[in-house]
């Protein structure tokens, strides 16, 4: 779940992508992802979501930098924090961000808190400026909160 925040029009949507592991650095996480959402109007009591807006989603993530284990000996889960760099292409109809217009990019640095097992279930939640740039640039706060769950991988035979 994605959405920049602040009064006036935002962006609510959900993304679903793939994460990789990798070891570039101090990054050790791509992925790739699509957004989908509307724009929301956070002025309006009813009926403030107007239009759609769809997104291309490149991210690169750094380690955990770990500050506890929780849960019981046998189950640990991590705790701590790390960082996303975020590049975004979107494509929207009928906006009311005329500034931008139908297509404009975004650029976002996001630090975030990340609990559990990345053999299991991640969880993180994510704050931070995101740059859009269209006709115009302006920044805006971004907020996440993201559910990463592993792929089983079988073996061939």
């Amino acid at each position: 779940m994605a959405a920049t925040v602040g009064g006036g029009w935002q962006v609510e949507a959900v993304d679903i992508g793939y994460v990789q592991t990798v070891h570039a650095g101090p990054l050790r996480y791509m992925s790739v992802g699509g957004r989908i959402g509307s724009f929301v109007d956070e002025n309006a009591l009813i009926g403030g979501a107007r239009g759609i807006v769809a997104g291309l989603v490149l991210q690169a993530r750094t380690g955990l930098l770990k500050l506890a284990d929780v849960g019981n000996e046998t189950n640990p889960s991590s705790f701590g924090f790390d960082l996303s760099f975020e590049a975004v292409g979107y494509g929207a109809a009928n906006t009311p961000l005329s500034q931008f217009g139908s297509a404009w990019g975004a650029v976002s640095v996001l630090p975030g808190v990340r609990f559990g097992d990345p053999q299991s279930m991640r969880y993180g939640l994510v704050f931070g400026p995101t740059l859009f740039f269209g006709k115009e640039t302006e920044v805006r706060p971004f907020l996440a909160l993201r559910f990463e769950l592993p792929m089983v991988r079988h073996k061939r035979h």
